[in-house]
């Protein structure tokens, strides 16, 4: 993995540091290479019980390396085609549908900026803590771009088309305060209690029934678009699974001995 990159993991907790915090943490191929092959590889693994992203250094993610996008304009030389550069790019934002969608909790904890692809990537994942004082920007009209990782889909969910067209559109800051206020992000603490705030909720997530939260994604992501006879579908089918699990029965006889239960994802 690159050093631009860190993994650690521990109490069923994989956690994913950008780090590169002179730039405030902006995506850089490798970055995303190895964020694109960590992604079903946590998905998959039983122990891995939450899947945490975050930046180093006061940073969130600055989102693309502006740089490195004027480098590249000035020299055309041995440049992609078109559909080459599509192609490529769309490969690398798989990275956002696998924080949607593998079925496991995953949280964006935000301590400072979060720009462009980086506030993508930020709402991508199920849950966001931020720091009060954290910017959150989609940004891309600020240079020109249109925008990519799923950030038109996920603020026009999140907030509305008409918010999300504003938010685009004029590139607004808004504080992470105020993004949990609207709902952008879950919660928001002052900036010195962030490390502690997101261990806690970390923890909490990871405690969670995993298999049960991973049918719930499905539940709930399918809302988004099909019709309630679909969802009722999903439903009635994940319902019956997840009564089979190990987690059901232990929660169930707890319950009825009147003490918390103890989930170990199966």
């Amino acid at each position: 993995m690159t050093p631009d990159l860190e993994e650690t993991f521990a109490d069923g907790i994989a956690t994913l540091t950008l780090n590169r915090p002179a730039s405030r943490n902006a995506l850089t191929t490798e970055i995303l290479f190895e964020l694109a092959q960590a992604m079903p590889r946590l998905a998959q693994d039983p122990a891995v019980r939450l899947v945490v992203l975050t930046g180093k250094g006061g940073a969130f993610c600055a989102g693309g390396d502006v740089k490195g996008f004027a480098n590249r304009a000035a020299d055309s030389s041995n440049a992609p085609t078109f559909e080459q550069s599509a192609q490529t790019l769309r490969a690398r934002m798989e990275v956002s549908r696998w924080l949607h969608e593998m079925p496991k909790p995953t949280l964006a904890v935000i301590s400072g900026p979060a720009a462009g692809a980086g506030l993508s990537l930020a709402l991508a994942c199920d849950m966001r803590i931020a720091a009060d004082e954290a910017k959150l920007t989609t940004a891309f009209s600020k240079v020109g771009l249109s925008g990519d990782f799923g950030g038109s889909y996920f603020l026009t969910q999140i907030l509305g088309a008409a918010k999300a067209r504003e938010m685009y559109f004029t590139a607004e800051v808004i504080l992470g305060k105020e993004a949990a206020r609207i709902g952008l992000v879950n919660r928001s603490v002052p900036g010195e209690q962030l490390a502690q705030a997101a261990a806690d909720y970390a923890r909490e997530l990871a405690s969670l029934p995993t298999i049960a939260v991973g049918y719930m994604k499905r539940n709930l992501n399918a809302a988004m678009q099909n019709s309630l006879s679909e969802v009722l579908d999903l439903e009635a089918t994940h319902m019956i699974r997840t009564f089979e699990t190990h987690d059901h029965k232990a929660a169930a006889v707890a319950f009825v001995e009147k003490r918390a239960p103890q989930f170990e994802g199966r």
